[in-house]
């Protein structure tokens, strides 16, 4: 995303304000990837369906962003290029996030059975809300950052010192969102949100994200009244276009795919760990407090009401694992670049944490069988929690992956 205008350094609290944007997003990111997955199921989609439909993350950061950013660029607005994409990314994820709240209502409501396992009309509109949610939240970031990058006025000092405040204000937000999504009693806040449709387990997902829109929408209101922006002229966005050589007249995926035929060997193995790495964490990602909950707690979600409450238990000790992953994030990332030194550069550095990542991922088959083993001692019928040691365990390999998040 470009930032080719020029204008007078501004205060540090303008960077500050468009920078806690990223809490309120942060804190919807914390949402899906605690309580999502276990929700979805709930609705009666598979394990390998579930997949599926978290292919919307990576499919609209590939395409949404780029779209956006290119947008953003030329937008001529009278109220600048970035704080329209801002808005409206803001209200796209408020309704995106009520249509997956609200999802068993409406689908119970529209005439799907509370005795069938499988409600059609709720994962019709939970997997609608979902990636609209996904490409929402892209569209909101990327002129985020790129707001940014326009207020820090072209000074590398500054935008230093604001993408340190975007990446605080994640941190926030996620610390936020997991500890939301780990504290069981929280629908007891807005007592509706439990309806005939709605059980316990949904009414706190409901309950965090009627929490999530007016969180989100407070913080991006104040930010795009109170920090101004210059709006360009016709004229400007023509100007930066002729600057690129007219890359409004050519496809841009087709400069994409130009710019990585001129990659040398070393930008592509760079590419290709990267890619192997994040081919690691998404697994993770998308299923660690569905993990705590069927594998180290040994609950089910459509078992008996014991096994159902283990798994929620399960669930909640996952976005505590999430939480604990959040804070030691936060203070590696500050530690991050003097360790580095310590240890002979950059590349030593992301060498390590990627080993770190790939014993921390066999741990979690470890601290599995351990857990199975256990059960298998105590009988399979045991409906308790694991023991402290194995719940111990967990939580530790949640704490340690903070370290090659960061």
């Amino acid at each position: 995303m470009e930032t080719g205008q020029t204008v007078t350094p501004i205060p540090q609290w303008n960077i500050v304000v468009i920078a806690a944007i990223a809490a309120g997003i942060q804190f919807g990111w914390a949402l899906q990837l605690s309580l999502l997955t276990p929700y979805v199921q709930t609705l009666g989609v598979p394990h390998v369906w579930a997949a599926f439909i978290w292919l919307c993350g990576p499919i609209s950061g590939l395409v949404v962003q780029p779209i956006v950013g290119y947008s953003s660029d030329r937008c001529t607005s009278r109220i600048g290029r970035r704080r329209p994409f801002i808005a409206a990314g803001a209200c796209f994820v408020a309704i995106a996030v009520f249509m997956i709240g609200f999802a068993k209502d409406i689908g119970h409501r529209s005439g799907d059975s509370l005795q069938n396992p499988t409600k059609p009309r709720a994962v019709a509109i939970f997997v609608t809300g979902f990636w609209i949610l996904d490409v929402a939240n892209n569209m909101l970031q990327g002129p985020c950052r790129a707001f940014l990058a326009d207020l820090s006025s072209n000074d590398h000092k500054r935008m230093r010192i604001a993408n340190a405040w975007f990446s605080f204000f994640m941190a926030v937000g996620n610390v936020l969102g997991y500890a939301a999504g780990s504290f069981s009693g929280l629908h007891k806040l807005l007592p509706f949100t439990q309806t005939t449709a709605c059980d316990v387990y949904c009414a706190n997902l409901k309950t965090c994200f009627i929490i999530d829109i007016v969180f989100l929408l407070s913080i991006t209101i104040t930010a795009i009244t109170t920090v101004k922006e210059t709006p360009i002229t016709r004229k400007e966005a023509g100007d930066e276009e002729d600057n690129e050589g007219r890359s409004s007249g050519r496809a841009f995926f087709a400069e994409l795919v130009m710019a990585f035929k001129t990659l040398k060997k070393p930008m592509w193995l760079l590419l290709l760990v990267t890619c192997l790495n994040w081919m690691a964490w998404f697994p993770f990602l998308l299923y660690d407090t569905d993990w705590m909950g069927a594998e180290v707690y040994g609950g089910k979600v459509k078992g008996s009401a014991s096994q159902q409450k283990l798994y929620d238990e399960g669930v909640r000790a996952g976005a505590l694992g999430l939480m604990i992953n959040s804070i030691v994030l936060a203070f590696a990332s500050l530690g991050l670049e003097p360790v580095s030194r310590l240890i002979g550069g950059v590349k030593n550095m992301w060498g390590v944490v990627n080993l770190i990542l790939a014993a921390c991922l066999a741990g979690t088959v470890w601290v599995t069988k351990v857990a199975e083993a256990w059960r298998g001692e105590h009988g399979p019928q045991i409906l308790t929690p694991p023991p402290t040691s194995i719940k111990t365990s967990a939580l530790a390999l949640f704490g340690l992956l903070g370290i090659p998040l960061a």
